[in-house]
């Protein structure tokens, strides 16, 4: 019987600085000799999903979005864009709020780079899909988002969860950073919806991750796996704590569990 891992990018395959250790290349190779399949499962939209070393290692399928989109070899087989209304309504509220705003799509991400002064983020953005960043405002023609990041520091994080919970999931992050994701998607609706496709329980599904939008993760697979520099929060809702990235835990756990 074939199974599915599934890796999340940023602090688990690579590091900030774009690292990725040999050892899980490696690893995703065997496991894929082996006859299962390797799907990336990120955060980040598809538009932000360009990095070619990352896209080299030869995944089977790309979950982006936070589940917003799920492909299987090239083909799409789920996307759920923001209806027009509602994303115009909650642009709006957004900046109204002081809430420095990313909307991600299929193909742009979509910022005011005036909104978010000298953080240095917006310079990898740009390094990472040139082209594919615009901005929000006089591209209202050109967007297609699924989801939104935004930057909380100077915005009041219980209004906006107030304002927003009935039509999005918001992920808290500590830094501080919130992820909008439209109601009923997730990391683990995506691996779900790869399960339909492909035919597999989600008993012989094995979930990798650090970070709290891992967590949907987690509870829709099999298997859990969180990595050995992800925050103790996530540490306690997986099955099975690996190795850091650096210490190549991803190797390892695909070991651990007979992947490889």
């Amino acid at each position: 019987m074939k199974k599915a891992a599934f890796f999340d990018i940023d602090g688990t395959i690579l590091d900030a600085k774009n690292y990725i250790p040999k050892s899980t290349i490696e690893g995703i190779h065997k496991m894929q000799e082996k006859g299962n399949y390797a799907f990336l499962c990120t955060g980040r939209s598809r538009a932000f999903v360009q990095n070619k070393a990352l896209l080299d290692i030869g995944f089977d399928g790309i979950i982006s979005g936070c589940g917003t989109m799920v492909e299987f070899h090239d083909e799409v087989i789920f996307y759920q864009a923001i209806a027009w209304d509602l994303l115009q309504k909650t642009v709006a509220f957004l900046k109204e709020q002081k809430a420095a705003v990313i909307m991600e799509g299929r193909t742009h991400l979509f910022l005011d780079e005036e909104d978010f002064g000298s953080d240095l983020y917006i310079a990898r953005l740009r390094d990472e899909i040139g082209e594919h960043l615009i901005p929000i405002t006089g591209s209202e023609e050109q967007w297609e988002v699924s989801k939104f990041s935004c930057a909380t520091e100077h915005a009041d994080l219980e209004l906006l969860k107030k304002e927003l919970e009935a039509d999005y999931e918001l992920l808290v992050h500590d830094i501080p950073v919130v992820e909008i994701v439209p109601k009923g998607c997730s990391k683990g609706t995506g691996i779900l919806t790869v399960c339909e496709k492909l035919g597999l329980p989600a008993a012989d599904t094995y979930a990798f991750g650090d970070s709290v939008n891992d967590l949907p993760m987690f509870a829709a697979a099999g298997h859990s796996i969180a990595m050995g520099n992800a925050p103790a929060f996530v540490q306690r809702e997986a099955s099975y704590v690996t190795d850091s990235l650096h210490d190549d835990g991803i190797y390892h756990a695909l070991e651990h569990f007979g992947l490889i």
